[in-house]
């Protein structure tokens, strides 16, 4: 049976999504309650898992990984086992920061970072290019960000 949020769970969640370092009784004054209830329903809902966990958003480029690329992956074929494998190599690349499996021309789409064009070469060469299942890789190179939002869509 699915959870039912109601318009204060509703509120709680685009609140914590505009600001997640808020304590519960700024939380509360935020949606019009008291701290207990607020307490209680915020807790919920990191049960329930609409809440996965509370990040601190950084500044890639203060921390010298200023450059951000689309890298779109195509293995030679794929199965289970081979999916599952590159999987669990690229979690553990630390300059892939997100990686979605795809419909289309490619199979992979991966979010990279890199300080440069030299640390990205690097990374193509001495990470992807040690992936055997790996037939080609095309890559987007992001000139500016126009839009970055980190939360959903609460209607």
């Amino acid at each position: 049976m699915a959870d039912i949020l109601d318009e204060t769970d509703l509120q709680i969640l685009k609140t914590l999504q505009k600001n997640a370092k808020l304590t519960t009784k700024e939380l509360a004054d935020a949606v019009h309650l008291t701290p207990t209830p607020v307490f209680e329903r915020q807790k919920r809902l990191e049960r329930q898992g609409y809440i996965k966990k509370y990040v601190a958003i950084l500044d890639p480029e203060k921390l010298g990984q200023g450059m951000q690329v689309f890298c779109k992956v195509k293995l030679k074929h794929i199965n289970h086992e081979i999916a599952d494998s590159f999987v669990r190599r690229i979690q553990r690349i630390p300059e892939v920061t997100e990686c979605y499996n795809t419909s289309g021309a490619y199979d992979y789409l991966l979010k990279v970072r890199a300080r440069d064009m030299k640390q990205y070469q690097e990374f193509v060469l001495n990470k992807l290019g040690e992936i055997e299942s790996l037939a080609s890789i095309e890559s987007t190179f992001v000139m500016s960000e126009v839009k970055q939002n980190y939360g959903i869509h609460i209607g």
